[in-house]
């Protein structure tokens, strides 16, 4: 074992994420002044732009073209400065931090190079998130945000980018999480997944060095 990669929301916080998302962020929008159309629901909704399977864009990119698909006297790149910034105030939430997860990051880190590694496709939102919960945000070696790297998991290459952030091999990266589709991806690719359904925040060092110490 080399590494250890946390997942952020669901694992080590609790966001106080909106009930629906595509009214938070149109409230956002006519804050800024942006004219939403009456079908906001239904073109929030839509697939504007072409992605491959587990690429990671930045949201604000789909809200863009979202107002341009109801606006044809205008392009995506138009509304991108007020959908970022809508985007940014409709999910920058109070956060909780989960029980356990201070010591354990703490524990871990004295250990091991760790990193956060989370599906989040708001830039930024990662960061300021660590920097609103308990746990100490400059214990982590990288922050590796799927908007920042390109891949959400459970794609591969999600987790070669934290492996590479820490200057670990996939093979030596243990990789703690809450949800199995996604953060158990780490066992397909070739490193080691450990669920906080299955194994608490608080024994999560002493299962982690019973295991592969």
């Amino acid at each position: 074992m080399a590494a250890v990669s946390f997942d952020l929301f669901g694992t080590l916080v609790d966001a106080d994420a909106p009930d629906d998302p595509a009214e938070a962020v149109a409230a956002e929008l006519r804050e800024r002044g942006v004219a939403v159309p009456d079908d906001w629901s239904e073109a929030y909704a839509e697939a504007h732009l072409d992605y491959a399977e587990g690429v990671e864009r930045p949201l604000h990119h789909h809200v863009a073209a979202a107002l341009a698909s109801r606006d044809p006297e205008r392009e995506p790149r138009a509304f991108v400065d007020d959908a970022a910034a809508a985007v940014r105030a409709a999910f920058d939430r109070p956060v909780g931090t989960r029980p356990g997860a201070p010591d354990a990051v703490a524990t871990l880190a004295g250990r091991y190079p760790v990193a956060v590694l989370s599906n989040c496709s708001v830039p930024g939102l990662v960061g300021r998130t660590l920097d609103r919960s308990s746990v100490d945000a400059d214990a982590f070696d990288a922050a590796v945000a799927s908007v920042e790297c390109g891949w959400r998991k459970p794609d591969r290459r999600a987790f070669d980018a934290v492996a590479d952030a820490l200057d670990a091999p996939l093979s030596g990266l243990v990789h703690v999480g809450d949800d199995p589709a996604t953060d158990g991806g780490a066992t397909e690719a070739g490193a080691r997944f450990v669920s906080v359904g299955e194994v608490p925040l608080a024994e999560l060092p002493s299962v982690v060095e019973e295991r592969w110490g």
